[in-house]
């Protein structure tokens, strides 16, 4: 039987893609940064994971608002690093795990989510700096991933609540897998951020450490967090958080704290990181 392991959240804040692929990450600035990410790393190859399961936000590289999915799942053998304006990141291509991935869709189609299925999806910084974050910069990505994009970008976006549903039906599909694999799932997006408008720049670090520390022991509290106090309290693009609830629907109600780190400045952004093990 497949197994989720652990779950992971981190922001997946572009610009800490750019300052690892153009050699950046030991400057004055990103260098406290990156070394709050060696901890986590150092645990992600103890435990190597044979799949992750990425929540993750399409940034108008595959969808546009010709077609917005609620949620969608990818379920090709391998997913190309998108083109963004200035040419796909230099990293391995992501390979994906069909049979799995197939296997999640109908399990949660039959568990009543409307997942749109993709065969073909080009995947952004949304997933590739996870990875990166995860894995720093290897040859090939040590895990095979499967793709979960969730809208946050156009209203109506799903709430808090439904994303944490979709995380426990998501551990019912792996659960109910009868190959023996280790998966692990990823919640990525925000933490506070605005990248536009007259509170451009806002970072919010005392909802950021509250929303991690409720996350962690006492999610149930605040699974019903509305939009309108996101975007209040944490910015136009923090409204990316309600991602990091699939990650903790799918794990245990009570979990381990392996790793917690948190970081101002990121760019405009407020970095976080989470790494949680099952008891």
């Amino acid at each position: 039987m497949a197994e989720i392991i652990a779950g992971i959240g981190t922001s997946h804040v572009p610009s800490l893609g750019a300052a690892l692929d153009h050699g950046k990450t030991q400057t004055d600035y990103w260098k406290p940064l990156f070394n709050g990410l060696e901890p986590a790393r150092r645990w992600i190859a103890e435990t190597n994971p044979d799949v992750c399961i990425i929540i993750f936000n399409d940034h108008a590289s595959a969808f546009s608002q010709a077609l917005i999915s609620t949620f969608a799942i990818g379920v090709a053998p391998e997913f190309q690093p998108a083109d963004e304006g200035y040419g796909p990141r230099q990293v391995p291509v992501v390979k994906g795990d069909g049979e799995l991935a197939w296997h999640i869709a109908e399990s949660l189609i039959l568990d009543e989510f409307d997942m749109t299925i993709v065969n073909e999806m080009p995947v952004d910084h949304g997933l590739t700096v996870p990875l990166s974050v995860m894995y720093d910069q290897p040859a090939e990505w040590p895990c095979r991933v499967i793709p979960v994009c969730v809208n946050v970008i156009q209203y109506p976006q799903p709430t808090a609540n439904r994303c944490y549903n979709l995380g426990k039906a998501i551990r019912r599909a792996v659960e109910s897998y009868p190959e023996d694999l280790r998966v692990a799932i990823v919640g990525t997006g925000g933490l506070s951020h605005q990248l536009q408008g007259e509170r451009a720049g806002l970072i919010n670090s005392e909802f950021d450490t509250t929303f991690l520390e409720k996350l962690v022991t006492e999610p149930e509290t605040i699974k019903s967090t509305s939009h309108t106090e996101y975007l209040r309290e944490a910015g136009s693009e923090g409204i990316e958080m309600i991602m990091w609830f699939t990650m903790r629907g799918a794990l245990d109600d009570q979990v381990n704290e392996i790793y917690r780190f948190y970081h101002v400045p990121a760019s405009n952004t407020a970095y976080g990181l989470l790494v949680l093990e099952n008891e």
